[in-house]
């Protein structure tokens, strides 16, 4: 069987806290599956104030970051553009879900 590659879309702080439970819960289920946890929008700057275990699955949006004036200080990974990765990855086959 194909390893599942998933991409949780989380725009808000709910959103976000949605995603770190499902990735969680994936990676019990699937210990194989691939899974990026996309954040902008509003849940650029939660990530940056509440670390969590799914934080290396995590990308922020840089255009999120400086639309919002923040730093990340905690040098989370970074993608140029949420919209860009998300196209980009769902079009290598990635399964999208907005947490």
């Amino acid at each position: 069987m194909t390893p599942l590659r998933v991409l949780l879309h989380a725009p808000t702080a709910e959103a976000l806290a949605r995603a770190r439970r499902n990735a969680a819960n994936l990676h019990i289920a699937r210990p194989d599956a691939e899974v990026l946890i996309i954040a902008n929008a509003g849940a650029v700057a939660t990530a940056l104030a509440t670390p969590d275990a799914t934080d290396p699955l995590l990308r922020l949006c840089r255009n999120s970051l400086a639309a919002q004036g923040l730093d990340n200080t905690r040098e989370l990974v970074e993608v140029e553009a949420a919209v860009v990765t998300l196209a980009e990855l769902q079009a290598e086959g990635w399964t999208y879900i907005r947490a």
